[in-house]
């Protein structure tokens, strides 16, 4: 029955267009290196002129975003910064993470890393820095698609390989030389991961540099992983990469277990 409240409203399911174009617009400043012009945000975003200077002109007032001197060029501002800092805050799992993460560098003497999957991609939620090798490190919030990490690949693992086949393309993007492009690929190589119990990328994400990763087993499917990287010479040591699984492997499950017991669901 249509009545006087209801007659003209959108349905429930149905997304909000200026909500949606806001959002678009926040993750689109976020992916780009570099401050963007209007210009670049409408290619980028394929919003009429009109609708995106608006949007922008809220966007800034409310600082949300930000632009450079010449007021032409935008990029994300400090209130996004608040929102994305409430989240780590806030969620009782990554406010965990700090102890564990220096625990297990203490064994290691590596890189390590904490991130959840966000559909077909991980999000990376904490890192400390090797002690013993100077290098490029992830930075909290980045986002990289699961095939090209090996945190992505354990936790896709944790999936069916009809769940997997549905959430990725048949081709995969190409970050290296040494990246699974293929799905048929990618699901073979997760199988391995399934027997291993634990993720190995070589130079797969980046060139010189070998990751291995596990879960952390306090959900079903688990959402959330540990890595160590390091670098391609240091994982060709005798012994190195079992010896490194090992630990992880260790440290994962006695932290799962920890949140289990504390009811961390």
């Amino acid at each position: 029955m249509v009545t006087e409240d209801t007659r003209g409203a959108a349905p429930e399911s149905q997304p909000v267009k200026s909500a949606e174009r806001t959002i678009h617009i926040l993750e689109t400043l976020a992916a780009s290196p570099t401050r963007m012009s209007l210009g670049e945000l409408q290619e980028a975003c394929k919003y009429p002129r009109s609708s995106l200077h608006a949007l922008l002109r809220t966007l800034k007032d409310l600082r949300w975003i930000e632009a450079d001197e010449s007021g032409s060029r935008y990029g994300i501002g400090t209130h996004a910064l608040l929102t994305g800092t409430s989240y780590l805050d806030k969620d009782s799992v990554v406010s965990r993470a700090a102890a564990v993460l220096e625990a297990l560098r203490s064994e290691v003497s590596h890189t390590v890393h904490f991130a959840r999957r966000d559909e077909e991609s991980v999000i990376y939620l904490a890192s400390r820095g090797s002690k013993v090798e100077v290098r490029r490190m992830h930075r909290v919030g980045r986002k990289l698609p699961c095939h090209v990490t090996a945190l992505g690949q354990a936790l896709l693992a944790e999936l069916t390989t009809g769940e997997v086949r549905e959430l990725l393309p048949a081709k995969l993007e190409r970050f290296t030389d040494n990246t699974i492009v293929d799905l048929d690929d990618l699901v073979t190589e997760l199988g391995e991961v399934r027997n291993r119990g634990w993720a190995l990328e070589r130079e797969q994400g980046t060139v010189g540099v070998v990751c291995i990763a596990t879960v952390v087993p306090y959900r079903i499917p688990a959402t959330d992983a540990l890595s160590v990287s390091m670098p391609a010479e240091v994982a060709s040591y005798p012994g190195e990469l079992e010896r490194i699984a090992g630990v992880l492997t260790r440290h994962a499950s006695a932290w799962a277990r920890e949140l289990r017991t504390e009811g961390v669901r």
